[in-house]
């Protein structure tokens, strides 16, 4: 029986001719390298000579008998058409089943299509089917398994834990994986379901298809493999380096609409902005790539030196996007030089050039399958990874067969591209002086290409349709990126609307980056600071950049997340120096390590705990291994001789917590000879807000984490998948707990700064002021535009939102005010 697998069938097609049709499925042929190119011409001339058409609703295209040289490994292809194409007149198909034939192979098919075109029903059920293997049982009488099953067992050495990435096991954070299970001769394995993959291939976990909240067995075997589980627990924990996305600055949410313009195309918002121009249509050539005999060493030659070249090219791609964009923008091209590194790949497609097949031909096979498993996920976003596998294998084929890149490119003028999908290189590389906006077919809004677009400030629409690509290039438009609607020929009326509002965004984040050094000074002249939240050097320089007046929160549990070691006291004094001089004078507000929760590292020894959130972290982990805490102590006060630092203290929960950090802290700066400094304590828990009365008498300041506050005083677990929403640093019950700590802290004389994420949102902002709130610790892109929105205020008028929010019942009621 000749095999049909989800690679040749294509569900949900819409061509516009019979021709159309035919090609479509050829298509499908030739990517499964059953026929060559040009045995599409002999397809065409079967369909002059005869007609193709069976009956309810099914045809088989397929070419002349003396054309079979064309045909490389005899197989099929069906083609789903839901709406139904004209085949002939009178004549409508719903599947177009393409058939490439050497031999009699394809009988077996043929006598199963029979009983299908004989049953009325279940021709009309295929027709409209979203599952493929309805298709391949119906043309084969066997179902395929419904998932992919592992050939391979767990290691007896293992630990479970729980992805806690808000989506999922995505490719930054797998790559991250890939890399510290390579630092181990350990075999290293990860369970999720019934599938167990090697963690040092990267296509293979993604295949897992791992979303936020799955529970995953990590089994390792070797002479490391403790080590090994030791350093994956930690960092899969701790989230695998992923850090909040960064973009080009936002307004709040705009509310467009026009007067007398009907929407075109409604897709989903990928990238706020509003723009007006004309379409310009770019459609990717697909590279066919025909089988040939070849050399293997030859061909493994030319394989070696094309990922070679990739491989300096998406070096080269990374540091140029890092520069321009940030770290975590250009991490996606790490990812993709991974792909280039997976063994399973390299393999599989040396076997086939082995085999003397074309090295092209043997690579696009490989990746082609791997592909179609991304795409068949559950899960959007991990589906969505295949377009970053599809841009690395186009990247090498570039390299193998002499192709010149075919980054997009708009027409002279500026313009609104429109394109099928794009793939992350296709972005990066787009000029922001030449591409007003971009609409595409396909796509999400967590792609990479989405990312990319938020970063680069380019409005953008995901998902729209293919009836986009119908649109002739040169037609005026409107795109709203802020609401995902296509407008097309819209009146001069709707033109002069969003031209005025796209003026004015663009006016309005150029006035706020160009005045970002100024103070956040509200209308009755108070003065409210306004700092950054980093982990690294860079993020400092960055900071300083954008307006910041130092450093609210500095995350030392980084330095012992990334290097899979603990840092020795040396090692975290260069950095917190280096870190201070990056400020120039700035006051850098080191955060002692805060270890627990969801941030565990392993390689610290720590106890297992069945609740982390509620046991040994923060504080009560620097009390129990003196042997990190002093160090570290030690550490800050030798910078604190050079730069302008102060301390705070994570999770103080009882004033215990506080005598005995100052005893210790005091007893290591008369040690070091270091000056006496500002010791603050981080408000994360109701107990702390509570008693702020008597701990305002003990410490300097407070710095309110709203993150793990929220998490504390709803008890809802902020990494938790379906608690997340709800988990509102908005809620009444919070802000409450805000308005006790600064009202204690005034009473003493002390002053409050906010470093979680409500801090960073202008509604969290002007409510946060409002209640007292001196200090706000921010994300550092949202700088000018949280200053700048402060100096349009008034106090007393954040002071009057603050009440009403205080009176409030709900996140929902605050947020509407």
């Amino acid at each position: 029986m000749l095999e049909l697998n989800p690679t040749q069938v294509e569900l949900g097609a819409s061509p516009k001719t019979k021709q159309e049709a035919i090609q479509q499925v050829a298509n499908l042929l030739i990517q499964n390298g059953n026929i060559a190119p040009g045995y599409v011409d002999s397809m065409f001339d079967r369909e002059r000579v005869a007609n193709t058409f069976l009956a309810n609703g099914i045809a088989i295209p397929h070419g002349m008998p003396e054309n079979r040289e064309l045909v490389l490994k005899t197989g099929i292809a069906v083609l789903q058409v839901p709406e139904g194409v004209t085949w002939n007149e009178g004549e409508t198909v719903h599947l177009v089943v393409g058939i490439g034939a050497a031999s009699g192979e394809h009988l077996g098919i043929l006598r199963k299509l029979t009983h299908v075109v004989s049953d009325e029903e279940l021709a009309a059920k295929l027709a409209i089917t979203t599952d493929k293997n309805d298709i391949i049982e119906a043309l084969t009488g066997e179902r395929p398994a419904p998932a992919p099953t592992s050939n391979t067992t767990d290691f007896a050495n293992f630990f479970e834990t729980v992805i806690i990435n808000p989506t999922g096991l995505h490719a930054r954070p797998a790559t991250e994986l890939v890399n510290l299970a390579k630092q181990y001769q350990a075999q290293v394995r990860v369970r999720s379901g019934d599938l167990v993959v090697d963690a040092k291939s990267l296509v293979n976990l993604l295949k897992l298809g791992a979303g936020k909240g799955t529970v995953v067995r990590v089994s390792a075997e070797g002479v490391d493999a403790d080590e090994a589980l030791a350093t994956l627990k930690a960092g899969i924990e701790s989230g695998l380096g992923e850090e909040e996305e960064t973009h080009a600055p936002q307004l709040d949410r705009v509310n467009w609409s026009p007067t007398s313009t009907v929407s075109y195309a409604d897709g989903v918002p990928a990238s706020d902005g509003i723009v007006v121009g004309v379409v310009f249509q770019h459609a990717h050539k697909a590279i066919v790539v025909e089988d040939s005999v070849t050399s293997p060493s030859f061909g493994k030659k030319q394989f070696k030196s094309a990922i070679d070249s990739a491989q300096k090219e998406l070096n080269k791609l990374y540091d140029e996007v890092k520069v321009r964009l940030g770290s975590n923008q250009a991490s996606i091209f790490l990812v993709h030089a991974e792909f280039l590194n997976d063994d399973d790949l390299l393999k599989e497609t040396e076997d086939l050039i082995s085999k003397k097949h074309n090295p092209a031909w043997a690579w696009q096979q490989t990746v082609h399958s791997r592909i179609d498993q991304l795409k068949n996920l559950d899960d959007p976003i991990l589906a969505g990874r295949a377009v970053d596998l599809s841009d690395v294998c186009q990247r090498v084929l570039r390299h193998m067969l002499g192709i010149a890149d075919e980054s997009p490119a708009a027409s002279r003028n500026p313009s609104v591209l429109v394109a099928d999908d794009l793939t992350p290189s296709d972005t990066a590389n787009l000029d922001p002086d030449l591409i007003l906006g971009f609409v595409t077919a396909k796509g999400g809004p967590t792609s990479h290409t989405a990312i990319i677009a938020r970063a680069m400030g380019i409005p953008a629409i995901v998902a729209a349709g293919d009836s986009v690509l119908e649109i002739s290039n040169g037609t005026n438009c409107i795109l709203d990126g802020f609401n995902g609607k296509l407008y097309l020929n819209p009146q001069p009326e709707d033109i002069e609307s969003a031209e005025q509002l796209h003026e004015e965004i663009k006016r309005q984040l150029s006035a706020d980056y160009a005045e970002r050094l100024l103070p956040a000074k509200t209308q009755d002249e108070h003065v409210i600071e306004i700092f950054a939240n980093v982990n690294r050097v860079a993020d400092a320089v960055k900071a300083v950049e954008y307006g910041a007046e130092g450093v609210g929160l500095m995350r030392t549990e980084f330095l012992f997340l990334e290097s899979g070691k603990t840092p020795t006291e040396d090692e975290q004094y260069e950095v917190y120096v280096e870190m201070g001089k990056a400020l120039g004078g700035r006051p850098l507000t080191i955060r002692t390590l805060d270890i627990g929760g969801d941030k565990q590292v392993l390689h610290l020894n720590l106890p297992k705990e069945d609740n982390s959130f509620l046991g040994i972290r923060g504080i009560r982990l620097c009390f129990a291994r003196p042997d990190l805490f002093l160090p570290q102590l030690r550490a800050i006060y030798r910078a604190a001789k050079e730069t302008n630092i102060r301390i705070m203290f994570p999770m103080i929960t009882t004033l215990e917590d506080v005598e005995q950090v100052i005893e210790i802290t005091e007893k290591v700066r008369v040690e070091v000879g270091a000056p006496k400094i500002e010791l603050g304590i981080m408000v994360e828990v109701p107990s702390a807000a509570i008693l702020a009365d008597q701990f305002a008498k003990l410490v300097d300041f407070f710095s309110i984490g709203t993150n793990d506050l929220t998490q504390y005083t709803l008890a809802m677990d902020r990494v938790h998948p379906q608690l997340a929403k709800q988990a509102d640093a908005l809620n009444p019950a919070v802000l409450r707990m805000v308005e006790m700590t600064v009202r204690a802290a005034t009473k003493e004389g002390k002053w409050v700064a906010v470093c979680g994420g409500a801090a960073s949102d202008i509604k969290g902002a002007s409510i946060l002021v409002g209640l007292g709130v001196k200090e706000l610790s921010i994300t550092v892109p949202t700088i000018p535009t949280i200053k700048s929105h402060l100096r349009k205020a008034s106090l007393k008028d954040l002071q009057a939102l603050a009440q009403s929010a205080l009176n409030c019942r709900t996140a929902a009621e605050v947020r509407a005010l």
